[in-house]
This record gives C-alpha cells, sequence and structure tokens, in this order.
C-alpha cells in the first residue's frame, strides 16, 4: 500500500486530526479524544496536559463536569460508531441501563438475546466508559465484577457511589 493510499484510508474511517483534553473529576483526569464533530475515546486517570476547542470535545467535557456535579444523568453525545452491528446493539443495551440503577451481565444479556460473555467482552473493550456506563453491570449475586477503566474496580466502586441515592442501596 502507497503512503499515499494509508493517508486515504485513515482519512475514510476518521482517524485523522484527532485532538484531546482534559478534566479533573473526583475518580481521576478524564481525557477525551476525538474530532470536531465526534467523541473516539475517554479514558480516565490518563495525565494529558491538551486543551482542545474542537466543538464535541467541549461539549463531552461540559457533559462529564454535569455528571460529577449531579446536574446530568443521561449523556447526549456523538460518538464514533461501532465497529459492527452488533456491537452498537450491546453499546445501547449498556446506555440503556439508566443512572442510579444497576444490571447483571446474565441478566442484560437474556433481555438483549445475547451471553453474559459478549456484554463482558463489550464492557472490556469499551472505549466511552461512563458515557456508556459499563460500570453499571454487576456480576451474578451482585458482586461488582472487573471494570477495564480507571484504577478497574475501585473507579467502579466510586462511579456507583456518585450514582447512588443518599441513604439508598443500588
Amino acid at each position: 500500500m502507497t503512503l499515499e493510499r494509508s493517508i486515504a484510508a485513515l482519512h475514510s474511517v476518521g482517524m485523522y486530526a484527532r485532538d484531546a483534553a482534559s478534566i479533573a473529576t473526583p475518580i481521576g483526569l478524564v481525557r477525551v479524544t476525538g474530532t470536531g464533530d465526534r467523541i473516539d475515546a475517554i479514558d480516565i486517570g490518563v495525565e494529558d496536559g491538551s486543551t482542545s476547542d474542537a466543538p464535541a470535545i467541549l461539549e463531552a467535557l461540559r457533559q462529564i463536569d454535569a455528571y460529577f456535579a449531579g446536574r446530568l444523568t443521561e449523556f447526549d453525545l456523538p460518538l464514533a460508531l461501532s465497529p459492527t452491528p452488533r456491537g452498537a446493539d450491546l453499546r445501547q443495551a449498556i446506555v440503556d441501563i439508566a443512572y442510579g440503577t444497576t444490571a447483571n451481565y446474565g441478566a442484560l444479556a437474556k433481555a438483549i438475546g445475547s451471553s453474559p460473555r459478549a456484554i463482558g467482552q463489550a464492557c472490556a473493550r469499551n472505549p466511552f466508559p461512563i458515557i456508556v456506563p459499563c460500570h453499571r453491570i454487576l456480576g451474578a449475586g451482585g458482586a461488582l465484577g472487573a471494570y477495564s477503566a480507571g484504577d478497574g474496580p475501585i473507579t467502579k466502586s466510586r462511579l456507583l457511589d456518585h450514582e447512588r441515592p443518599p441513604g439508598g442501596l443500588l
């Protein structure tokens, strides 16, 4: 493949001219990567001095700030498309778990005609932690389970604590 074709391929899949910016949150620094019109990734705990004026990134930072301030319970951001239709279905099922609630891998899998393993793999590969709330998915019997972002289960627990109603249990 020639260099020109490689560059053209990058443009065609939207992997060129990425930008990033970060925001301090109660779970650590959160970095948003993307372009002017979409979010490509969210990383928790990544040290980065980047700043951006890309509209999609600025909106993501605004919404993340509002989430941690307790003013936002549902995100509305232009996320990069899932690479497969099945991945899009799994992502949507995770997004549909409401703020302050949890689901377990098995029940969610059954509800969407999938397998717990597929749900787990979707969570492990989730490029949008917090926004696509994998932290709301628990293991059998309410076990915390793994979390692929930030400090793993510690970050998951802190996100669940953030969403827990005062005096309530999830």
